[in-house]
């Protein structure tokens, strides 16, 4: 990863402007504020502040978006392995003793936090980076670059709602293991969560990929568990790195999709232990926890689940986008 060389601190200019977005306290978390119709944490809000301000795309640039828990980690150990499987044989990958984070770091969440202004210039290329933000932030150099890529990957609301409190319990940023799971939910429900509103989040990416389908590929987690292999493949090709009928014919890419599984990533002693040093603290175990689709059953009532899913479709009217909701 590379290094900082500036700082830009958190001044008064911006606890200013935090203050006067009038910020309000939600279960999980610190304070947060509804900054231009998207609701950031202060340290986010500031780290993304200075990524849009300096952060340079180039041509080669890789960049993967998610929503928070929507495949995140599966998506950086899949493109980094497909990007770099000619420096690195499958027996050999750095994922075997890397948590996937360290290997494509989140921009806001990491690179920029507390006000780094990193040495992203020194970083080897093509250089695969992550973030959260929603499309309308992303820096205008990442928007008018061309030839830059950039994945996204969504979720059904149902199993993101769900894994983002099994996270937060897993992490501490809960305090009550116990508690009614009736107030995050409406605060779901109302946007009230970091990045969200979800479904403005997807529109985003999902007007920008119909809108220009070379720059921007919209994926889906349920379509990655249904057919991974043929997953692999998409991705590889729009990233414009192929495989060749010799690679798939000796199972490169069957290869890929095993090391990647969440199955394998889980059980490897780099993400049983350790800490993501990233803006906010979470254990690397807490990024592997079922990744099953339609877990969000034994979470949500059918009454919650009713409601998300009508609001869901209410919110994506005519765009085309669908998502499918599926129970065990």
């Amino acid at each position: 990863m590379s290094s900082s060389t500036e700082v830009e601190q958190k001044d008064d200019h911006f606890e200013e402007l935090f203050q006067r977005l009038q910020p309000k306290k939600p279960v999980a978390g610190g304070l947060v504020a509804n900054y231009q119709g998207v609701w950031f944490y202060a340290e986010l809000l500031q780290a993304t502040l200075t990524f849009q301000k300096h952060f340079k795309a180039i041509d080669s640039d890789i960049m993967l978006a998610t929503m928070p828990k929507s495949g995140t980690t599966w998506l950086k150990a899949l493109t980094f392995s497909i990007v770099n499987r000619n420096n690195h044989s499958v027996d050999k990958s750095p994922l075997l003793f890397s948590n996937p984070h360290y290997l494509v770091p989140f921009l806001e969440l990491y690179l920029y936090k507390d006000g780094n202004i990193p040495d992203i210039d020194s970083m080897p290329c093509p250089r695969i980076l992550a973030t959260h933000v929603p499309y309308q932030f992303l820096p205008s150099s990442i928007l008018d670059c061309s030839n830059c890529r950039m994945i996204y990957l969504c979720r059904n609301p149902l199993d993101v709602f769900t894994s983002v409190l099994q996270f937060f319990l897993q992490n501490g940023h809960i305090s009550s293991p116990s508690m009614s799971i009736d107030v995050p939910f409406e605060e779901f429900c109302q946007g009230i969560h970091a990045y969200g509103p979800f479904w403005d989040h997807c529109l985003g990416y999902w007007d920008a990929s119909l809108k220009n389908p070379q720059k921007v590929l919209f994926l889906k987690y349920e379509d990655l568990k249904k057919d991974i292999n043929s997953s692999v493949k998409k991705i590889a090709d729009f990233l414009g790195y192929p495989f060749s009928a010799e690679e798939e014919e000796a199972g490169l890419v069957e290869e890929i999709a095993m090391l990647c599984s969440f199955e394998n990533l889980k059980n490897l002693d780099c993400n049983k232990e350790g800490e993501l040093p990233a803006a906010f603290r979470a254990k690397h175990s807490s990024f592997f926890r079922k990744a099953e689709v339609g877990d969000w059953v034994n979470v949500l009532t059918p009454s919650m689940a009713n409601r998300l899913e009508k609001l869901f479709q209410e919110k994506l009217g005519e765009s085309g986008l669908t998502l499918e909701i599926n129970s065990k």
